[in-house]
C-alpha cells in the first residue's frame, strides 16, 4: 500500500461568524498551521448551507487564504495578485514545512533536494523555473504554461542549475497540503470520493476512548482517510440532515474527541486542533 493520505473536510461557513477580514485571515492561519503540524495532505471545503444560496464567495475566500499560506513565500508574488482578500495576509503565520525552505542562495543547493518552482520563461534548452534562489533552474521539458507551479528535484548545481519534475507522492516526506473547494454537500463529497475511512467529529458522538481500537483496525488498511468537521453554528448531524441523511449511516465513526468539554461550544478551529492531536497520538500516522 502507498503512503496513506489524510484529508480534512471543513465547511465553507467556517469564518462566517468572524466579521473582520483581519480576524478571518487569522483564523484561517490557525487552520492551515494545524493542518501542516499534523501532516494533513488535503483540505476540502464543502458547502454546508444547502438551499440558502451557493457559498461560492465564502469557499473562494477560504480557498484563497489557505492556498496563499501553503505557497512558499518566494513564489507568492508570481502566483497571487494584490487584492482586498489578501489585505491582511501579513498576519498569516509561516508554515515552515519542508516545501518552505529558508535557503535563498544557489550555492547552498544540493543535488537531490526538492523545491517548489514556477515556470517564468522558455529558452531553446527548455523552461526556466523560479525555485527561490538568485537564478532560475533549467527544466529540460517544454510545453509548460508560464506561471505553472511544479514540484521539482534538483539534479545539477553550479553555474547551471537543473531540475526535474516529481510528483508529490514521490517526495519521501511531508510536502504540505493541497486545497480543494468542492461545490457540493458533505454527503455528496463522501459518496463521490469513496474514502476508505470517514470520521465525523461531533459533541454527539462516541467518546474516542470507546472506539479508538475499532478505528485503529480500519486505519491500518485505509489508504485515504477523511476527518470531517462541523460549522460554527451547526454540527455535522444538523448539516447532513439538510440532505435527508443520518450522519451515523454515511460515515464509519462519529467521534467526540473532547469529552466532558468545559465550554458550551467548541469552535471549529479548536475542534480541529484537538481532534488531530488526539488521533495522531492514538494512531501515530
Amino acid at each position: 500500500m502507498g503512503r496513506r493520505k489524510l484529508a480534512i473536510a471543513i465547511p465553507a461557513s467556517i469564518i462566517s461568524d468572524t466579521p473582520h477580514m483581519r480576524e478571518k485571515t487569522s483564523k484561517i492561519g490557525l487552520i492551515g498551521r494545524a493542518a501542516a503540524i499534523f501532516r494533513v495532505d488535503e483540505i476540502i471545503i464543502y458547502q454546508d448551507k444547502l438551499g440558502r444560496g451557493r457559498q461560492n464567495s465564502e469557499a473562494d475566500l477560504v480557498t484563497l487564504l489557505l492556498s496563499y499560506l501553503e505557497t512558499p513565500q518566494y513564489l507568492r508574488k508570481r502566483l497571487f495578485k494584490l487584492e482586498h482578500s489578501l489585505k491582511f495576509a501579513g498576519v498569516l503565520p509561516p508554515l515552515r514545512t519542508p516545501n518552505h525552505p529558508l535557503n535563498k542562495k544557489a550555492e547552498n543547493l544540493k543535488v537531490g533536494e526538492y523545491r517548489e518552482g514556477v515556470i517564468i520563461s522558455e529558452t531553446r534548452d527548455g523552461m526556466l523555473v523560479d525555485i527561490g534562489v538568485e537564478r532560475p533552474a533549467l527544466l529540460r521539458e517544454r510545453n509548460w504554461a508560464l506561471r505553472k507551479r511544479l514540484s521539482l528535484q534538483i539534479i545539477k548545481t553550479g553555474e547551471l542549475i537543473e531540475a526535474q519534475i516529481v510528483e508529490r507522492d514521490e517526495i519521501p516526506y511531508y510536502w504540505g497540503y493541497t486545497v480543494d473547494a468542492e461545490n457540493c454537500s458533505l454527503g455528496d463529497l463522501i459518496k463521490q470520493r469513496k474514502f476508505d475511512l470517514v470520521l465525523a467529529t461531533s459533541k454527539i458522538g462516541a467518546k474516542y476512548k470507546n472506539v479508538i481500537e475499532q478505528i485503529a483496525e480500519k486505519w491500518i488498511t485505509a489508504h485515504h482517510v477523511l476527518i470531517a468537521f462541523g460549522a460554527p453554528s451547526r454540527g455535522l448531524h444538523e448539516i447532513v440532515a439538510d440532505e435527508g441523511l443520518n450522519l451515523i449511516e454515511i460515515v464509519d465513526f462519529v467521534v467526540n474527541t473532547i469529552p466532558e468539554q468545559g465550554t458550551a461550544t467548541v469552535r471549529t478551529e479548536e475542534a480541529l486542533v484537538a481532534s488531530l492531536a488526539i488521533l495522531n497520538a492514538q494512531l501515530g500516522w
